[in-house]
């Protein structure tokens, strides 16, 4: 049950506040982990998705899991793991935002997770990676 890693670096051409505010609202991640449909189920302490607020995903023929926001700050970094339910343990996500090029922003996305099963976290890896990757691909802001 190794530790899986996930690590994506992506250039867009919009400003980092625009990128950070579309990826820090709970809801518009559901097309970045589609076919996952992503709301929040509590606010933040500090915004509504901040620091301890947490989203639910749901995907088909799978239970719903809980992520909960641990580290937020605006426009620059949105950490989080996973909290209930899910076929992961040791979960952590990290997205890193910084300036890039004239105006644009660069994206750096790290996942570790181990399956709590032998070959869960290897079977999860790919297809995890891939849609996150695709809709990082089609995100128009």
């Amino acid at each position: 049950m190794g530790l899986q890693r996930i690590e994506i670096d992506k250039t867009f051409p919009y400003p980092v506040d625009r990128l950070f505010h579309h990826l820090s609202q709970h809801e518009n991640l559901s097309a970045l982990f589609a076919p996952a449909k992503v709301w929040r189920v509590k606010e933040g302490t500090d915004a509504a998705n901040g620091v301890g607020s947490v989203r639910r995903l749901s995907l088909p023929l799978t239970p719903a899991f809980e992520e909960t926001v641990t580290e937020f700050q605006p426009d620059q970094r949105i950490a989080y793991r996973i909290t209930r339910g899910s076929p992961l343990r040791d979960h952590h996500g990290e997205m890193v935002f910084s300036t890039h090029g004239n105006g644009g922003s660069r994206l750096q996305y790290t996942i570790v997770f181990r399956g709590k099963l032998p070959l869960v976290g290897a079977l999860v890896k790919p297809v995890l990676e891939n849609g996150i990757r695709r809709g990082l691909d089609k995100l128009r802001l």
